[in-house]
């Protein structure tokens, strides 16, 4: 889930009147022309009007901005924020400028840049809380958690029924860890705007963090039964039911959700671990390879479809995707131990070792670590070494199974 844009996103200039008249000024009517079909929607349209008031006036900032629009909207980013470019350079006033900027950055990935925009509109208007809550925004892209709260706290301050900053400071809460403030502020964005299926589905992600399946059902249902077309609500309730093992019910909404927005990666991926748990390995993987296709480049995704190579002994292309979750987190220490796992599989059990030793740096209570490596040592010949190992998971194991493991390992070494 991703936060609200508050109140004026893809901000516009000018009120657009009920009827277009010609003017003295026939810059400004094609402007507002434009800016009737831009709320229709018809932006190849409202692109055509800008484009004439800007050769009309090429010095007009408010056309600028307003094409800048129109390019956001249908990808062009760069187009966008040259326009916004242009607009500030004509008008460094222009505080909506700032903003639309602002969000083509994020759009980007320029997080730095994005903020240093929503600062400056917060020190043209330090009493509008539409500028705090923009800048919240911009922290929380940065996973600046803490800042982005803080921004969000005044936007509240400065505007107490504003239901956006409360569902976005929930999320910045749920993102913390901290479900319970976060189902404070969704309560409260839900009291404000009870129609609001974005706060509903908010609340829900945080129950279902808190292990309250049925409450996070019962809101992901609220906010599909007010907006049928939300792919991100049927996402996150295909999550609560696979939770409880209803992977049918699960795939059913992840497969609603990429009807809906067929990019989703993320939906894809979700779907893919509900098919591995029905034992479904190859839709699994395919899900998985669509996920990466669409540039979900996250160590999880590899490390899962690494996992599902691994179970049909398909341990090379296993490997090859360790390696890569490794590469995007190499301190994530369990894709170090899949791969050692996958190395002992194929007798190469120093580069089994070597992973295990890996794991064992970076999580020195890892027990499982202790246990494989073990066994990857007495396959090698290092039976001292593999004594160890498992004296080692005696020590630190409390689990009877892999207890009893490490003994009978003991005793097959006569080490008892």
């Amino acid at each position: 889930m991703l936060p609200r844009l508050c109140s004026i996103s893809t901000a516009r200039i000018e009120s657009i009147p009920a009827n277009l008249t010609v003017t003295a000024n026939p810059a400004e009517a094609y402007s507002k022309r434009g800016n009737i079909y831009f709320d229709r929607g018809d932006y190849d349209r409202a692109l055509g009007d800008y484009n004439a008031a800007i050769r009309l006036k090429p010095d007009y900032a408010n056309a600028y901005n307003n094409r800048g629009n129109v390019y956001n909207l249908k990808g062009e980013n760069d187009l966008a924020i040259a326009d916004y470019d242009q607009a500030i350079q004509l008008n460094p006033d222009l505080v909506v400028a700032y903003y639309n900027r602002g969000f083509a950055y994020n759009d980007q990935g320029e997080y730095d840049r994005a903020l240093a925009d929503f600062d400056q509109a917060v020190q043209f208007k330090p009493h509008d809380a539409v500028a705090y809550a923009y800048r919240g925004l911009a922290y929380y892209f940065q996973s600046d958690y803490d800042r982005a709260i803080a921004d969000y706290d005044q936007a509240i301050q400065l505007n107490p029924e504003g239901s956006d900053a409360y569902i976005n400071r929930g999320l910045a809460y749920y993102q913390k860890g901290d479900a319970d403030q976060a189902i404070a502020d969704y309560n409260q964005a839900v009291r404000l705007n009870p129609d609001d299926a974005y706060a509903y589905a908010g609340r829900g992600s945080a129950y279902d963090e808190k292990g309250e399946y049925d409450r996070a059902l019962a809101d992901y249902n609220i906010a599909i039964q007010l907006q049928p077309d939300y792919p991100n609500a049927y996402n996150d309730r295909g999550v609560t039911y696979n939770k409880q093992g209803a992977h049918d019910r699960a795939i059913a909404d992840y497969d609603t959700a990429i009807q809906l927005k067929p990019d989703y990666a993320i939906a894809y991926v979700n779907r893919g671990m509900a098919y591995f748990a029905t034992g479904d390995t190859p839709r699994a993987i395919a899900d998985f390879d669509h996920a990466i296709q669409l540039k979900l480049n996250r160590f999880e995704v590899y490390y899962k479809r690494g996992f599902a190579y691994a179970s049909q002994g398909q341990y090379d292309r296993a490997i090859a995707d360790y390696d890569q979750a490794i590469q995007l987190k190499p301190d994530y220490a369990t894709a170090y131990e899949n791969r050692g796992m996958a190395f002992y599989r194929k007798k190469e059990y120093d580069r089994a070792i070597a992973d295990y030793t890996k794991v064992i740096q970076l999580a020195p209570d890892f027990v499982s670590a202790y246990y494989n490596r073990g066994l990857a040592y007495q396959y090698n010949g290092a039976s001292d070494k593999a004594v160890d190992d498992y004296k080692k998971v005696l020590e630190l194991s409390s689990d009877p199974g892999l207890r009893q493991d490490a003994q009978d390992q003991l005793k097959l070494l006569g080490a008892q």
